[in-house]
């Protein structure tokens, strides 16, 4: 008796077929929205991600005020470090340092600020830049408000610290404004 054989298998055109392709992409969870509200053409597209998504519409000038805060933070690091004496007396004109450690001490920790500084200027992911200008206005803020406190307490108000003053409020309100222009939504297209 001879082997019957199976009748030929009939090839589904699944391309064709739309109710078949949107069953198929539906199981795979491609074409719908996500949480996002990316719509994502393909599964690889949607474990890769989108890389417009991460794309940052940069605000006019936050580069230069990346590389002028990193040169900023460096050039005072280096000064605390290497020029305690010297920068104390810039700050508070003509008083004299009882110890330079904590002045060198905080030179090492702007140093530190200003390695993430200098990284940050050469990123293009939106949380990294606006976790460093959020950094940089905490900084400048307390600043601010240490020598406001310590201006109370000894009187000696010159104008170098007046100067300063104004400066860390200026630097504050800088990187606040572009920390939130970086977190803006970008419009749609």
């Amino acid at each position: 008796m001879a082997a019957k054989q199976p009748p030929p298998l009939m090839k589904k055109h699944s391309q064709t077929d739309l109710v078949s392709r949107l069953k198929t992409r539906k199981i795979l969870g491609v074409g719908g929205e996500d949480d996002d509200g990316e719509v994502h053409r393909s599964k690889i597209s949607q474990v890769l991600g989108n890389e417009i998504k991460f794309a940052v519409r940069e605000p006019l000038g936050l580069r230069v005020w990346q590389f002028a805060s990193a040169v900023l933070f460096s050039g005072i690091a280096i000064m605390a470090l290497a020029f305690p004496d010297q920068l104390y007396d810039a700050v508070f004109d003509g008083a004299q340092v009882t110890s330079k450690t904590p002045i060198r001490l905080y030179g090492g920790a702007l140093l530190s600020i200003s390695l993430i500084m200098w990284n940050a200027l050469y990123t293009a992911e939106k949380v990294i830049i606006r976790w460093t200008l959020l950094t940089e206005a905490c900084y400048f803020g307390v600043q601010f408000l240490v020598i406001s406190a310590t201006l109370a307490e000894t009187g000696l108000a010159s104008l170098g610290i007046l100067l300063l003053l104004a400066s860390r409020l200026l630097f504050v309100v800088i990187s606040i404004y572009y920390y939130y222009q970086v977190g803006r939504k970008p419009k749609k297209v």
